[in-house]
């Protein structure tokens, strides 16, 4: 059986104060992405790639599986930022997989965006760091 503790006004408090700040720097990086003239979700898709551990290909199922959504909406989006000429796709050696890759003007385009969200982290940062910190030191009884 597990322990139940008592969960106190302050962990509601901390929670909801962890939870807004979240929100408030995710709403902070959608600005910055428009501000940068990308979509959000095609933000998220470029930083998927350009943030791929080394030993991965940016291959549309992995893509997909990164941004937690089905494969026939990774491809949509793969779609809308092609036309934008952020990314663009080629087949891996094999010919097995389609890969998608960043051009030119997607990895310019995502440098500025990433410098505005680590820009706004140095303020957002520490302010999500205290509301964990007061989330996991909480004392239940």
């Amino acid at each position: 059986m597990v322990a139940r503790h008592k969960i106190s006004d302050s962990d509601y408090r901390a929670l909801s104060d962890f939870r807004q700040n979240i929100h408030d720097y995710l709403d902070f990086s959608d600005k910055a992405a428009k501000a940068a003239g990308i979509e959000p979700r095609q933000y998220q898709l470029m930083l998927a790639i350009k943030g791929l551990p080394a030993e991965m290909e940016p291959a549309v199922g992995t893509l997909a599986a990164r941004l937690r959504v089905r494969h026939h909406s990774a491809v949509e989006l793969i779609d809308r930022t092609e036309r934008n000429g952020f990314v663009a796709r080629e087949r891996s050696a094999n010919g097995r997989y389609v890969l998608v890759q960043l051009t030119t003007k997607g990895a310019h385009t995502l440098e500025r965006a990433v410098a505005a969200r680590l820009e706004e982290l140095q303020s957002a940062g520490p302010v999500l760091v205290n509301a964990l910190r007061r989330l996991l030191h909480s004392k239940r009884k």
